[in-house]
Protein backbone atom coordinates (compact mmCIF):
# COMPACT_ATOMS: atom_id res chain seq x y z
CA UNK A 1 0.00 0.00 0.00
CA UNK A 2 1.32 3.46 -0.88
CA UNK A 3 2.13 5.83 2.04
CA UNK A 4 2.58 8.89 -0.16
CA UNK A 5 -0.86 10.40 0.53
CA UNK A 6 -0.69 10.14 4.34
CA UNK A 7 2.84 11.52 4.24
CA UNK A 8 1.62 14.53 2.26
CA UNK A 9 -1.09 15.15 4.89
CA UNK A 10 1.47 14.94 7.69
CA UNK A 11 3.79 17.33 5.87
CA UNK A 12 0.93 19.76 5.27
CA UNK A 13 0.05 19.66 8.97
CA UNK A 14 3.63 20.41 9.96
CA UNK A 15 3.77 23.34 7.53
CA UNK A 16 0.51 24.77 8.88
CA UNK A 17 1.75 24.53 12.46
CA UNK A 18 5.05 26.15 11.53
CA UNK A 19 3.26 28.97 9.72
CA UNK A 20 0.99 29.56 12.71
CA UNK A 21 4.00 29.75 15.00
CA UNK A 22 5.49 32.50 12.84
CA UNK A 23 2.36 34.65 12.90
CA UNK A 24 2.43 37.56 15.38
CA UNK A 25 0.42 37.10 18.55
CA UNK A 26 -2.83 39.00 18.88
CA UNK A 27 -2.13 42.60 19.86
CA UNK A 28 -3.87 43.42 23.12
CA UNK A 29 -3.73 46.02 25.87
CA UNK A 30 -2.31 44.83 29.19
CA UNK A 31 -2.96 46.66 32.46
CA UNK A 32 -1.30 45.55 35.69
CA UNK A 33 -2.59 46.97 38.97
CA UNK A 34 0.46 46.70 41.22
CA UNK A 35 0.13 46.44 44.99
CA UNK A 36 1.92 49.36 46.66
CA UNK A 37 0.03 49.05 49.93
CA UNK A 38 -2.58 51.77 49.53
CA UNK A 39 -0.82 53.92 46.94
CA UNK A 40 -1.04 53.71 43.18
CA UNK A 41 1.13 52.06 40.55
CA UNK A 42 -0.70 50.98 37.41
CA UNK A 43 1.19 49.79 34.34
CA UNK A 44 -0.40 50.05 30.89
CA UNK A 45 1.32 48.19 28.05
CA UNK A 46 0.00 49.13 24.61
CA UNK A 47 -0.37 46.60 21.77
CA UNK A 48 2.83 47.83 20.12
CA UNK A 49 4.84 47.69 23.33
CA UNK A 50 4.74 51.31 24.49
CA UNK A 51 4.41 51.54 28.26
CA UNK A 52 2.66 54.04 30.52
CA UNK A 53 3.12 53.80 34.28
CA UNK A 54 0.68 55.74 36.42
CA UNK A 55 2.32 56.70 39.73
CA UNK A 56 5.10 54.93 41.60
CA UNK A 57 3.85 54.24 45.11
CA UNK A 58 5.84 55.03 48.22
CA UNK A 59 9.53 55.61 48.91
CA UNK A 60 11.43 53.57 51.49
CA UNK A 61 10.37 50.13 52.71
CA UNK A 62 13.66 48.72 51.39
CA UNK A 63 12.67 49.71 47.81
CA UNK A 64 9.56 47.54 48.09
CA UNK A 65 7.39 49.46 45.62
CA UNK A 66 10.12 50.02 43.04
CA UNK A 67 10.89 46.30 43.14
CA UNK A 68 7.23 45.37 42.72
CA UNK A 69 6.86 47.72 39.76
CA UNK A 70 10.01 46.32 38.18
CA UNK A 71 8.74 42.76 38.61
CA UNK A 72 5.46 43.68 36.90
CA UNK A 73 7.33 45.41 34.08
CA UNK A 74 9.54 42.37 33.52
CA UNK A 75 6.50 40.09 33.44
CA UNK A 76 5.10 42.22 30.60
CA UNK A 77 8.39 42.43 28.70
CA UNK A 78 8.80 46.14 29.50
CA UNK A 79 12.40 47.36 29.62
CA UNK A 80 11.71 51.09 29.86
CA UNK A 81 8.87 53.36 30.94
CA UNK A 82 7.86 55.44 27.93
CA UNK A 83 5.46 57.66 29.90
CA UNK A 84 5.41 58.09 33.66
CA UNK A 85 2.16 59.83 34.59
CA UNK A 86 2.27 61.34 38.06
CA UNK A 87 -1.33 62.09 38.96
CA UNK A 88 -0.40 64.34 41.90
CA UNK A 89 2.34 64.94 44.44
CA UNK A 90 1.44 62.88 47.48
CA UNK A 91 3.84 60.36 48.98
CA UNK A 92 1.77 57.32 47.98
CA UNK A 93 1.78 58.37 44.32
CA UNK A 94 5.11 60.10 43.63
CA UNK A 95 7.35 58.92 46.46
CA UNK A 96 8.79 55.98 44.57
CA UNK A 97 10.20 57.91 41.59
CA UNK A 98 13.85 58.17 42.76
CA UNK A 99 14.07 54.47 43.61
CA UNK A 100 12.31 53.36 40.43
CA UNK A 101 14.56 55.55 38.29
CA UNK A 102 17.54 53.55 39.60
CA UNK A 103 16.05 50.35 38.19
CA UNK A 104 14.47 51.20 34.84
CA UNK A 105 14.80 54.10 32.36
CA UNK A 106 11.98 56.67 32.30
CA UNK A 107 11.66 58.60 29.02
CA UNK A 108 8.80 61.07 29.56
CA UNK A 109 7.51 62.63 32.78
CA UNK A 110 3.82 63.60 32.55
CA UNK A 111 2.17 65.70 35.27
CA UNK A 112 -0.07 68.69 36.00
CA UNK A 113 2.73 71.18 36.67
CA UNK A 114 4.09 72.33 40.02
CA UNK A 115 2.69 71.30 43.38
CA UNK A 116 0.05 73.50 45.01
CA UNK A 117 1.09 72.38 48.48
CA UNK A 118 3.85 73.98 50.54
CA UNK A 119 5.69 73.17 53.72
CA UNK A 120 8.85 71.19 54.37
CA UNK A 121 7.50 67.70 53.65
CA UNK A 122 5.62 68.75 50.52
CA UNK A 123 8.63 70.62 49.17
CA UNK A 124 11.02 67.73 49.80
CA UNK A 125 8.65 65.32 48.06
CA UNK A 126 8.09 67.51 45.00
CA UNK A 127 11.74 68.53 44.65
CA UNK A 128 12.88 64.90 44.77
CA UNK A 129 10.56 64.16 41.84
CA UNK A 130 11.45 67.37 39.99
CA UNK A 131 15.17 66.54 40.09
CA UNK A 132 14.51 63.50 37.90
CA UNK A 133 11.85 65.21 35.79
CA UNK A 134 14.31 67.95 34.87
CA UNK A 135 16.72 65.35 33.46
CA UNK A 136 14.07 63.82 31.20
CA UNK A 137 11.38 65.06 28.85
CA UNK A 138 8.65 66.89 30.76
CA UNK A 139 5.07 66.94 29.44
CA UNK A 140 2.67 69.17 31.37
CA UNK A 141 -0.87 68.21 30.37
CA UNK A 142 -4.15 70.04 30.47
CA UNK A 143 -7.71 68.75 30.05
CA UNK A 144 -8.39 67.71 26.47
CA UNK A 145 -4.77 66.78 25.77
CA UNK A 146 -3.79 63.34 24.56
CA UNK A 147 -0.87 61.43 26.06
CA UNK A 148 0.76 60.01 22.90
CA UNK A 149 0.99 56.32 23.77
CA UNK A 150 1.16 54.46 20.44
CA UNK A 151 -1.83 52.21 19.89
CA UNK A 152 -4.01 53.82 22.56
CA UNK A 153 -6.13 56.93 22.88
CA UNK A 154 -5.29 58.41 26.29
CA UNK A 155 -7.47 61.48 26.79
CA UNK A 156 -6.77 63.79 29.72
CA UNK A 157 -9.99 64.65 31.58
CA UNK A 158 -8.62 66.56 34.56
CA UNK A 159 -5.39 68.32 35.44
CA UNK A 160 -4.29 71.13 37.76
CA UNK A 161 -7.81 71.56 39.07
CA UNK A 162 -9.29 72.05 35.60
CA UNK A 163 -11.65 69.71 33.74
CA UNK A 164 -12.71 69.06 30.17
CA UNK A 165 -15.21 71.71 29.09
CA UNK A 166 -17.07 69.66 26.47
CA UNK A 167 -18.37 66.10 26.51
CA UNK A 168 -16.43 63.34 24.81
CA UNK A 169 -17.79 61.87 21.58
CA UNK A 170 -20.99 59.98 22.29
CA UNK A 171 -21.39 61.48 25.77
CA UNK A 172 -23.28 64.57 26.95
CA UNK A 173 -26.53 63.06 28.20
CA UNK A 174 -28.24 64.68 31.22
CA UNK A 175 -27.39 63.04 34.54
CA UNK A 176 -30.61 62.55 36.54
CA UNK A 177 -28.71 62.06 39.81
CA UNK A 178 -27.20 65.54 39.87
CA UNK A 179 -30.14 67.05 41.75
CA UNK A 180 -29.31 64.89 44.78
CA UNK A 181 -25.63 65.90 44.89
CA UNK A 182 -24.34 67.02 48.28
CA UNK A 183 -21.37 69.31 47.96
CA UNK A 184 -18.26 68.82 50.10
CA UNK A 185 -15.94 71.51 51.42
CA UNK A 186 -13.53 72.82 48.82
CA UNK A 187 -10.34 70.75 48.51
CA UNK A 188 -7.16 72.83 48.36
CA UNK A 189 -4.83 69.81 48.33
CA UNK A 190 -3.00 68.04 45.54
CA UNK A 191 -5.83 65.49 45.32
CA UNK A 192 -8.03 67.98 43.49
CA UNK A 193 -5.18 68.66 41.06
CA UNK A 194 -5.04 65.02 39.94
CA UNK A 195 -4.35 64.14 36.33
CA UNK A 196 -7.29 61.94 35.33
CA UNK A 197 -7.67 60.24 31.97
CA UNK A 198 -9.68 57.84 29.84
CA UNK A 199 -7.88 55.06 27.96
CA UNK A 200 -9.64 53.85 24.82
CA UNK A 201 -8.49 50.80 22.87
CA UNK A 202 -10.95 50.02 20.10
CA UNK A 203 -14.27 49.50 21.88
CA UNK A 204 -12.64 49.11 25.30
CA UNK A 205 -12.71 52.05 27.75
CA UNK A 206 -10.99 52.36 31.13
CA UNK A 207 -10.89 55.41 33.40
CA UNK A 208 -8.39 56.48 36.07
CA UNK A 209 -8.97 59.78 37.88
CA UNK A 210 -6.16 59.46 40.43
CA UNK A 211 -7.34 60.92 43.74
CA UNK A 212 -9.69 63.46 42.18
CA UNK A 213 -12.13 64.55 44.86
CA UNK A 214 -15.90 64.82 45.24
CA UNK A 215 -16.66 68.34 43.95
CA UNK A 216 -14.42 67.94 40.89
CA UNK A 217 -16.16 64.67 40.07
CA UNK A 218 -19.46 66.56 40.01
CA UNK A 219 -18.20 68.95 37.36
CA UNK A 220 -17.21 66.01 35.13
CA UNK A 221 -20.64 64.39 35.14
CA UNK A 222 -23.11 67.16 36.05
CA UNK A 223 -25.40 68.56 34.82
CA UNK A 224 -24.46 66.43 31.82
CA UNK A 225 -22.29 63.32 31.76
CA UNK A 226 -19.20 64.41 29.83
CA UNK A 227 -17.56 60.97 29.92
CA UNK A 228 -20.15 58.28 29.21
CA UNK A 229 -20.05 54.61 30.20
CA UNK A 230 -16.79 52.75 30.72
CA UNK A 231 -15.87 49.10 30.87
CA UNK A 232 -13.45 49.41 33.77
CA UNK A 233 -13.28 51.97 36.57
CA UNK A 234 -10.03 52.19 38.50
CA UNK A 235 -11.68 53.23 41.74
CA UNK A 236 -10.67 56.77 42.68
CA UNK A 237 -8.62 57.58 45.76
CA UNK A 238 -8.19 53.93 46.81
CA UNK A 239 -11.88 53.72 47.66
CA UNK A 240 -11.87 56.60 50.15
CA UNK A 241 -15.19 58.40 50.62
CA UNK A 242 -13.73 61.83 49.82
CA UNK A 243 -14.14 60.65 46.22
CA UNK A 244 -16.41 58.22 44.36
CA UNK A 245 -19.67 60.15 44.52
CA UNK A 246 -22.85 58.36 43.40
CA UNK A 247 -23.13 60.88 40.58
CA UNK A 248 -19.75 59.84 39.17
CA UNK A 249 -19.95 56.09 39.75
CA UNK A 250 -23.43 55.73 38.28
CA UNK A 251 -22.61 58.00 35.32
CA UNK A 252 -19.63 55.80 34.45
CA UNK A 253 -21.75 52.63 34.73
CA UNK A 254 -18.66 50.39 34.86
CA UNK A 255 -18.89 46.66 34.22
CA UNK A 256 -15.84 46.05 36.39
CA UNK A 257 -14.16 48.10 39.10
CA UNK A 258 -10.60 47.64 40.37
CA UNK A 259 -9.77 49.10 43.78
CA UNK A 260 -6.11 49.83 44.60
CA UNK A 261 -6.63 49.90 48.35
CA UNK A 262 -4.36 48.76 51.15
CA UNK A 263 -5.31 46.64 54.15
CA UNK A 264 -5.80 49.72 56.32
CA UNK A 265 -6.15 52.45 53.71
CA UNK A 266 -9.08 52.95 51.38
CA UNK A 267 -11.84 50.46 50.82
CA UNK A 268 -14.25 52.53 52.94
CA UNK A 269 -17.37 50.43 53.65
CA UNK A 270 -19.83 53.01 52.29
CA UNK A 271 -17.77 53.51 49.14
CA UNK A 272 -17.36 49.78 48.65
CA UNK A 273 -21.12 49.30 48.95
CA UNK A 274 -21.89 52.14 46.53
CA UNK A 275 -19.61 50.70 43.86
CA UNK A 276 -20.70 47.12 44.53
CA UNK A 277 -24.35 48.10 44.06
CA UNK A 278 -23.74 50.27 40.99
CA UNK A 279 -26.19 49.29 38.21
CA UNK A 280 -24.50 47.06 35.67
CA UNK A 281 -21.45 46.25 37.78
CA UNK A 282 -20.43 42.63 37.41
CA UNK A 283 -17.40 42.48 39.70
CA UNK A 284 -15.35 44.58 42.11
CA UNK A 285 -11.73 43.41 42.24
CA UNK A 286 -9.45 44.54 45.08
CA UNK A 287 -5.70 44.65 45.64
CA UNK A 288 -6.23 44.04 49.36
CA UNK A 289 -8.80 42.80 51.81
CA UNK A 290 -9.89 46.00 53.58
CA UNK A 291 -9.78 45.26 57.29
CA UNK A 292 -12.27 47.98 58.21
CA UNK A 293 -14.87 46.49 55.88
CA UNK A 294 -15.00 43.01 57.33
CA UNK A 295 -16.53 40.21 55.29
CA UNK A 296 -19.64 42.32 54.63
CA UNK A 297 -17.78 45.03 52.70
CA UNK A 298 -15.14 43.10 50.80
CA UNK A 299 -15.39 41.03 47.66
CA UNK A 300 -14.91 37.28 47.80
CA UNK A 301 -11.32 36.18 48.38
CA UNK A 302 -11.25 34.95 44.78
CA UNK A 303 -11.28 38.57 43.55
CA UNK A 304 -8.75 39.93 46.07
CA UNK A 305 -5.06 39.88 45.18
CA UNK A 306 -3.82 40.01 48.77
CA UNK A 307 -6.03 38.64 51.54
CA UNK A 308 -3.48 38.94 54.37
CA UNK A 309 -2.17 42.21 55.77
CA UNK A 310 1.42 40.98 55.55
CA UNK A 311 1.63 39.87 51.95
CA UNK A 312 3.81 39.25 48.92
CA UNK A 313 2.37 42.12 46.87
CA UNK A 314 0.40 40.15 44.31
CA UNK A 315 -1.13 42.07 41.41
CA UNK A 316 -4.23 42.04 39.23
CA UNK A 317 -3.72 41.82 35.47
CA UNK A 318 -6.23 42.92 32.86
CA UNK A 319 -5.93 42.01 29.18
CA UNK A 320 -8.24 43.97 26.88
CA UNK A 321 -9.13 43.28 23.25
CA UNK A 322 -10.15 45.85 20.68
CA UNK A 323 -13.68 44.43 20.45
CA UNK A 324 -14.27 45.55 24.06
CA UNK A 325 -13.86 42.13 25.65
CA UNK A 326 -11.32 41.64 28.42
CA UNK A 327 -10.10 39.29 31.12
CA UNK A 328 -8.90 39.94 34.67
CA UNK A 329 -6.47 37.57 36.39
CA UNK A 330 -5.57 37.38 40.07
CA UNK A 331 -1.84 36.60 40.30
CA UNK A 332 -2.24 35.12 43.79
CA UNK A 333 -4.61 32.27 42.93
CA UNK A 334 -4.44 32.38 39.09
CA UNK A 335 -8.21 32.88 38.96
CA UNK A 336 -9.22 34.43 35.63
CA UNK A 337 -12.56 35.78 34.53
CA UNK A 338 -13.53 36.80 31.00
CA UNK A 339 -15.92 39.63 30.18
CA UNK A 340 -17.48 39.67 26.69
CA UNK A 341 -18.02 42.82 24.62
CA UNK A 342 -20.97 45.00 25.60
Amino acid sequence: MSLAFPNRISLLGILLLATAALLPAAKNLEVISIDVEGGQATLFVAPGGDSMLVDTGWAGHNRRDANRILAAAKSAGVKKIDYLVTTHYHADHVGGVPQLNEKIPIRNFVDHGDSVESGKDANVLFNAYKAFRDKGNHIQVKPGDTIPVKGLDVKVLSSAGELIASPLAGAGQPNPECAAFQKHDADATENAQSVGFLVTFGDFRMIDLGDLTWNKEYDLVCPINKIGPVDVFLVSHHGIDASNSPQLVHALAPRVAIMNNGPRKGGAPDTWQLIHDSPGLQDLWQLHFAIAGGKEHNSSDTLIANVDEICEGKWLKLVAHSDGSFTVTNSRNKYEKAYPPR
